[in-house]
């Protein structure tokens, strides 16, 4: 299992929106069209990131714009917005382990903590990036 593909789809947008932002192309279909997927995944990501707060879209118009700076948005608020997964439910353990088993009986209460731990410190990495970071990367790429 690994992290929603919606992740790396909102940022991809975002950071295509903010490159493009003088251009009025910024339709479902101009953003599937470099993300190289369907308009429809498009148009739900895109209301996920409406509703977080970083993106306007006009209803009946075509295009969308950033609702904030690219140095305000982190990529742990692109990972919120698009739900990855819930507070604390990164990582999953088995279900019903053998109670009969010292480790069946302790294995879900200590993962709980170790788990726990790891998703705060991949968050924080997370927070610790913004949006003005990747955009440089990728222009410093097209070269």
């Amino acid at each position: 299992m690994s992290i929603s593909s919606r992740f790396s789809v909102a940022i991809h947008i975002l950071c295509l929106l903010a490159i493009n932002e003088e251009k009025a192309t910024n339709t479902s279909e101009y953003l599937a069209g470099s993300v190289n997927t369907n308009p429809v995944v498009i148009r739900k990501v895109m209301s996920m990131l409406k509703g977080a707060g970083l993106v306007h879209v006009r209803a009946g118009v075509a295009g969308a714009e950033l609702a904030k700076t690219l140095a305000e948005i982190t990529l742990l608020d692109v990972y919120k917005a698009v739900n990855v997964v819930a507070e604390n439910d990164l990582f999953s353990s088995h279900e019903h382990p053998n109670p009969e088993c010292i480790v069946g009986r302790n294995i879900q209460q200590s993962l709980t903590k170790q788990f726990s731990a790891a998703q705060k410190a991949m968050e924080h990495s997370l927070e610790i990036v913004t949006l003005a970071d990747v955009v440089q990367d990728i222009l410093a790429d097209n070269v």
